[in-house]
């Protein structure tokens, strides 16, 4: 299983970094969380340098991608050479998350037609301008596509892509471990109910699982 984030130039540590810890709570040789980005070194917007751990051709075929938000992002979906390799992201086949300003290139895609989205303050007039509508709240999925504004909603990605992918309770596992202490059951309490509503509804107990009914329970 493999969850890239989309790195970019000027990336917000918030956005990528926050997001990274919380998914790499799961273990195992079947998780694997990268940071994709488009060339082998990338700078934040705070100075923070990071190298490449896959690439942006790998994240088109990741099971799940989170874009990152940035200083940068206007200047991200300008460029025809990191957009035509975009193109390949498809939520058929992936989990496709973006966190504030990451909207916009999943806007620039078309992934969001038709589809409200979460950004920051500063992104959502580019937002509304590319013909999204921009929601007041911290986070909203439609189906395999999730967005989330403000940079410390980047935990809230971060579980839904976990819950998709391993179950609430490991989504649920995760956020504990990073909320603060003092606060955890509250935090986890307050970030399940953005989360929550968006999830797909669990699957019905199979007809005869568990007691048995009918004549069988009677005897």
């Amino acid at each position: 299983m493999h969850i890239a984030i989309l790195t970019f130039e000027g990336y917000n540590e918030l956005d990528s970094l926050i997001a990274l810890g919380v998914l790499n709570r799961l273990k195992g040789d079947d998780w694997r969380v990268t940071l994709a980005t488009p060339s082998p070194k990338v700078t934040s917007m705070n100075g923070v340098v990071v190298e490449r751990m896959s690439t942006l051709e790998e994240a088109c075929a990741a099971d799940a991608v989170i874009v990152g938000s940035g200083i940068a992002t206007r200047e991200v979906v300008e460029d025809p050479a990191i957009m035509s390799v975009l193109r390949g992201l498809d939520p058929s086949r992936q989990l496709i998350a973006a966190q504030c300003s990451g909207a916009l290139v999943l806007a620039r895609l078309g992934l969001l037609d038709g589809v409200p989205a979460c950004t920051d303050l500063t992104t959502r007039p580019w937002v509304v301008a590319a013909g999204v509508d921009v929601l007041d709240q911290p986070f909203f999925a439609k189906g395999d596509v999730a967005t989330a504004g403000g940079c410390l909603a980047s935990p809230y990605l971060a579980a839904w892509t976990i819950a998709r992918l391993r179950g609430r309770d490991a989504a649920e596992g995760a956020l504990h471990y990073v909320a603060p202490v003092g606060e955890k059951d509250a935090y986890v309490a307050r970030a399940w109910r953005n989360i929550s509503p968006y999830l797909p509804a669990p699957a019905p107990e199979p007809v005869g699982a568990g007691r048995p009914a009918g004549r069988d329970a009677a005897r």
